[in-house]
């Protein structure tokens, strides 16, 4: 029962889309209504609001980290509890309730999860992350780049196999969620990182 409370309750959380609440803090058009129409921080940077953008990164992103450590708090020796929160939360995001199941690419919930299970792993993947942005200023490739490496990350820092199980999935779902970018990435049609599409 506990398990289901935590796991329902981290889904409710990853619900909640920052790119769709800052654009109305700051009055700009839905996320979903322009560029890639994705509610994120990417997105919400085409708008030119920097400020909204950041705060969306950080919302979605300490969701992500309140969730996880949550459960460490009330359960810190239930690995399975804590990686079935991580996984909640996440999926919350990709599909959220209140945006009718249709929500982000779940980048920055994904950080928010590995910071929280294990700061070196998600350092880790922050750092790729920026590397491929920093020589490409490309968002999407950055992303698939640290997806791919975090498995990597957790299996190399010993992680229990539940959180490398989690850390995989997640790697998974970021890479399904960037197919269209895939295409777009090979036909040489992605948009660079703060353009306005």
């Amino acid at each position: 029962m506990l398990t289901l409370a935590f796991v329902v309750c981290a889904y409710l959380l990853g619900s909640v889309s920052f790119a769709v609440l800052m654009s109305k803090v700051f009055s700009l058009p839905d996320p979903r209504t322009y560029g890639s129409q994705n509610p994120g921080a990417t997105n919400v940077l085409r708008s030119g609001k920097k400020t909204a953008a950041a705060l969306t990164l950080l919302g979605d992103a300490a969701k992500g980290t309140v969730a996880v450590i949550l459960a460490q708090q009330f359960a810190p020796e239930n690995h399975a509890l804590i990686a079935a929160v991580g996984l909640a939360v996440f999926l919350g995001h990709l599909f959220p309730l209140f945006l009718r199941f249709k929500g982000g690419k779940g980048v920055a919930t994904a950080l928010g999860v590995l910071l929280a299970l294990n700061p070196w792993m998600g350092l880790a993947a922050l750092s790729t992350w920026l590397l491929v942005a920093i020589v490409f200023r490309l968002s999407s490739l950055s992303a698939l780049m640290a997806a791919l490496a975090t498995p990597f990350y957790a299996y190399l820092l010993g992680m229990q196999r539940e959180y490398l199980l989690v850390a995989t999935v997640l790697s998974l779902l970021l890479i399904w969620r960037h197919k269209g970018n895939i295409q777009n990435l090979l036909a040489g049609k992605e948009s660079k990182i703060g353009s306005k599409k």
